[in-house]
């Protein structure tokens, strides 16, 4: 269970790891030495002068001090602005709704009704436009299950996977803004009448990387895997292998999505996997190499979004600032929301506002920082 703490309300990992480390009566070095990271580099995060933008540091520091990594990112955030507000609120009302042990009966949408509305949500949730999917989540998750129980018998299969992929989106939303255990609990609903349906494997898989357990993670793939599926679970393998210090394994499962994307897009987003991979076992280099071989024009605004940050944070490990703040503005600019809800974008903005030199840029990352409330 996460532990409640005074250092949760947003702002860099490095001070909130201070301050656990002192309550867990920990030196520096002991804990470098429980992490396998470097003194240089756990002594720098806790003076601000470096950030974490690797998931499997960040797991293996939260693990060094007994914690959820949720501890450490602060998450969820306070809301900032009337919009990120409306998105946290979501969180309570589907957390009545999980508790609640059987749908309302009544009849709700019809199934036409029903998929246009959650064709709209996937749409949403693929541009990161947070807000829009928040509005719609409550009503659609409700409407889902009274469809399951109101179906007629020759629609009960699409109204079930409907109800699968709304229950999906909602959990996507609750893993970003931090409310994992509601993310897990809402994907265990969606199970309900069902066999182990792909996409709930697969955003199970999202959810373990996002807890920090890489080895959970290609558990779990391995029964995806089982039921079929495309690109997308091997990049998530991939970057679960990254986590775990596999390189070459991560390189493996790259080329196998590789093959089986079909058309454009589906290559751009593994090329796009590419650059995250490689930023996640620290080859800068390489990552932004991916980054820039990746066809922006054919992504989806949340696609986008996050390699742009990619991109913004391999350029800061390569020090240029401003260079990576000014690919950091531009993935806001694509998904404004989705990117300020982003432990490791925020670690980033929090970086760049020390470092970055333009003047103009200086002005985007202090705007960026204040709409994320880090300043």
């Amino acid at each position: 269970m996460r532990e409640l703490d005074e250092t949760a309300a947003g702002g860099p990992i490095g001070a909130r790891l201070a301050a656990w480390r002192l309550r867990r009566g920990l030196t520096r070095e002991d804990l470098a030495s429980g992490t396998g990271l470097p003194f240089d580099y756990v002594a720098a995060l806790e003076t601000g002068d470096e950030w974490v933008d690797r998931r499997g540091r960040l797991a293996a520091l939260a693990a060094a001090l007994r914690l959820d990594v949720a501890d450490l990112t602060g998450q969820p955030y306070p809301p900032r602005g009337e919009e990120h507000a409306v998105v946290r609120a979501v969180a309570f009302q589907l957390r009545r709704r999980v508790a609640r042990l059987h749908p309302n009966s009544a009849a709700g949408l019809t199934l036409e009704e029903l998929a246009k509305q959650t064709r709209a949500a996937a749409q949403a949730d693929a541009v990161g436009d947070e807000h829009a999917l928040a509005l719609a989540l409550p009503e659609l998750i409700e409407a889902a299950d009274q469809a399951v129980v109101t179906a007629p018998a020759l629609g009960r299969t699409e109204a079930v996977r409907l109800r699968v992929q709304v229950h999906v989106l909602g959990a996507g939303l609750l893993r970003r803004l931090g409310y994992k255990d509601l993310a897990w609990m809402l994907l265990h609903d969606a199970r309900r009448g069902t066999r182990e349906p792909l996409p709930v494997l697969v955003e199970e898989v999202r959810l373990l990387i996002d807890l920090g357990l890489p080895e959970y993670a290609l558990a779990r793939a391995e029964r995806a895997e089982d039921a079929g599926a495309g690109w997308e679970l091997p990049v998530l393998a991939a970057l679960a292998q990254a986590m775990a210090g596999r390189r070459r394994h991560a390189e493996q499962l790259l080329a196998e999505a590789a093959g089986r994307a079909t058309d454009a897009r589906e290559s751009a987003m593994v090329v796009a996997a590419r650059a995250a991979v490689a930023a996640e076992y620290g080859d800068a280099e390489e990552a932004a190499m991916h980054a820039r071989a990746s066809e922006l024009t054919v992504l989806d605004g949340a696609q986008r979004s996050r390699l742009l940050m990619v991109a913004a944070a391999a350029e800061a490990r390569q020090d240029s600032a401003d260079q990576a703040a000014a690919r950091l503005v531009e993935a806001d600019t694509a998904a404004p929301l989705r990117l300020r809800l982003d432990p490791f974008a925020r670690e980033l903005v929090a970086a760049l506002a020390a470092r970055t030199t333009d003047t103009v840029q200086v002005a985007a990352v202090r705007k960026l920082a204040e709409r994320a409330g880090l300043r």
